[in-house]
């Protein structure tokens, strides 16, 4: 039997895939079609959905809630979701959370060379690079699949090999070990060279087709849109690694 349900809560690709997997995770289940167009899904199953434990399972990564297309007809509900998330318009306010976080590492790094009577750039800019990466890391691992269907909608490494979305966050927290207790500083940096350089290209293409997807660069705890933000985060620290290469 097929119907078709309506599910609340998704907002971006990165919703789509997590929604899909956990569905289909359930016996019976022959073909899910998602959309972000209502009525949202589109499934073909044996047997009628138990929508009550189909709801426990999706709540555990997310607040997403499936429901009867008659049922939704029937109740007093918000509209259904446009075609296509539109992210609240941008403002100084929308990165609130990552300029926060990034003055905490800014100041943090700063503050450890206090009273500053012999300071130096170049040590302020490794604990920075090591607050970063570690800090990010956290938040990625807070939902570590959130992250990683979240990563794959943009980055050209992840959408082709699903693992790295999964290795990702680990690889930042060794490089934010690293970079804190200064072991290997020419490979160190040469790998995060390498690493967000080749992640700027996924967002750099993202941006440049004006995609309306979430970034992940704080894994899956805050809604922050896919902008030019991101690729200032990502090649700063490409920049600081290379001057942290040349200056070995």
């Amino acid at each position: 039997m097929t119907k078709d349900y309506t599910i609340t809560g998704m907002t971006c690709k990165g919703c789509l895939a997590k929604v899909k997997t956990t569905i289909n995770s359930f016996s019976g289940i022959q073909d899910v079609g998602l959309q972000l167009d209502y009525p949202q899904a589109n499934i073909t199953s044996e047997k009628s959905l138990n929508l009550e434990k189909i709801n426990l399972a999706l709540k555990k990564f997310g607040d997403y809630t499936i429901a009867d297309t008659i049922q939704e007809r029937q109740a007093v509900s918000d509209p259904p979701l446009k075609g296509k998330y539109e992210f609240s318009e941008k403002s100084i306010y929308t990165y609130l959370p990552l300029l926060l976080i990034i003055g905490f590492i800014s100041g943090i790094s700063l503050l450890i060379q206090y009273p500053f009577l012999h300071f130096s750039p170049m040590l302020w800019m490794r604990h920075f690079m090591a607050g970063f990466f570690l800090v990010f890391s956290f938040f990625k691992l807070l939902n570590l699949s959130g992250f990683a269907n979240a990563y794959r909608m943009y980055d050209i490494v992840a959408a082709k090999w699903k693992f790295w979305g999964y290795l990702y966050p680990f690889v930042e927290l060794m490089l934010g070990i690293l970079y804190l207790i200064n072991i290997a500083p020419f490979y160190v940096n040469l790998t995060t060279v390498i690493v967000l350089g080749v992640s700027s290209v996924g967002v750099i293409k993202s941006n440049l087709k004006k995609e309306q997807i979430k970034c992940a660069c704080l894994g899956d705890v805050f809604q922050l849109p896919m902008s030019t933000v991101t690729i200032f985060e990502d090649l700063s620290m490409v920049l600081m690694a290379l001057i942290g290469l040349f200056s070995l």
